[in-house]
């Protein structure tokens, strides 16, 4: 016999995946009513945080101040989020401004009915049933998923990590390889294993290539 349904339980939500397209949608931010849509072309990083004026946020909104000169220079724009009001934001970001002496060069969605932190499961109930969490979307210019990074509250983000996956994101793209461990841009990069015991021969053998084994081959792009 079928179980009851709660009427009382939360409809089940598809959250996207890495290789998903990114969930649409249109916000109230600080600059104004944007869509998702109008960044089609760039790359984007779009980051929930608990609550404004609140200490670890602040840390996190003048850090990726910081890094925005360098992600605009790899074609990518920021979009913050919280289910703070826009007025709430706007206050905040002057504070932040007048206090800390950073301007915050980037949007600020108001998702006070959540519909964008629902989308992407930015609210991890056994943390916190009403704050988003520390989540971090990396969508490509073609609006697709690329990377996904889970804080919990307690934790500030290493933006030299996102950046990081950022560069090699689009090293991955550009050059069809991978990138190993600790990798950082200027490093060797990881070929893809060989299809065939053919292919593998030659790959041994390229002038270039750094192999420690058939499958495992390194080189300087």
């Amino acid at each position: 016999m079928d179980p009851i349904a709660n009427p009382l339980a939360p409809a089940a939500t598809s959250l996207p995946r890495i290789g998903d397209p990114a969930p649409q949608f249109t916000a109230d931010t600080t600059f104004g009513t944007l869509k998702l849509e109008d960044f089609k072309g760039s790359w984007v990083i779009l980051f929930s945080h608990p609550a404004d004026f609140t200490p670890v946020c602040t840390t996190e909104f003048i850090a990726f101040a910081e890094i925005h000169p360098d992600l605009r220079k790899l074609n990518c724009e920021l979009m913050g989020l919280s289910v703070d009001s826009v007025y709430s934001h706007i206050a905040w970001v002057r504070n932040v401004k007048e206090k800390m002496g950073v301007e915050i060069t980037f949007p600020v969605i108001a998702d006070l009915n959540k519909e964008v932190a629902t989308l992407y499961g930015m609210i991890n109930p056994g943390e916190s049933k009403t704050e988003t969490s520390r989540a971090v979307f990396i969508i490509d210019d073609k609006q697709v998923v690329r990377a996904i990074i889970y804080y919990p509250l307690t934790t500030g983000r290493n933006m030299q990590e996102i950046l990081r996956v950022v560069k090699a994101l689009q090293v991955t793209d550009e050059h069809t390889v991978a990138t190993p461990a600790n990798w950082e841009p200027g490093q060797k990069v990881i070929m893809p294993p060989p299809k065939s015991a053919e292919a593998a021969e030659m790959r041994v053998a390229e002038e270039g290539m750094e192999c420690k084994d058939w499958y495992f081959c390194k080189k300087d792009l």
